[in-house]
């Protein structure tokens, strides 16, 4: 995986904290994605570098925070197991990517303007 320089594309990363009890940032939205993608808890953890028990922990978290639950879970066996977003789940991700996008589109020239102020600090360090 490339560093980030301060030549590198901006990127906005949001965190929306409800209250003190729930919050859904990139790593949980990530997470969503890929357990759509894989059918997988672990599979989706394996993805993105994660233990098992941090996936489930995280999958835990977000289907206590959202009703009804965000991941459905099928217990393994001979038929084998897996994970599916439920209908919510498919939403809160929608609208989570809708947030993230409508947040960077309307950011675009205050970014711009903090880049200018970044440092140079490609000679020293």
């Amino acid at each position: 995986m490339a560093q980030d320089t301060p030549h590198s594309p901006p990127r906005l990363r949001l965190r929306i904290q409800f209250g003190d009890d729930a919050m859904l940032g990139p790593g949980k939205a990530d997470l969503l994605e890929q357990i759509q993608a894989t059918g997988s808890i672990a599979a989706a953890g394996r993805a993105m570098g994660m233990s098992y028990k941090r996936a489930w922990s995280l999958v835990e978290e977000m289907n206590a925070a959202f009703q009804p639950a965000l991941v459905d879970r099928a217990r393994g066996g001979a038929q084998g197991g897996g994970a599916a977003l439920s209908e919510t789940g498919q939403q809160v991700l929608a609208h989570y990517r809708r947030i993230e996008d409508i947040a960077t589109q309307s950011s675009t020239a205050e970014v711009a303007a903090l880049r200018q102020l970044l440092s140079d600090m490609s000679g020293g360090k």
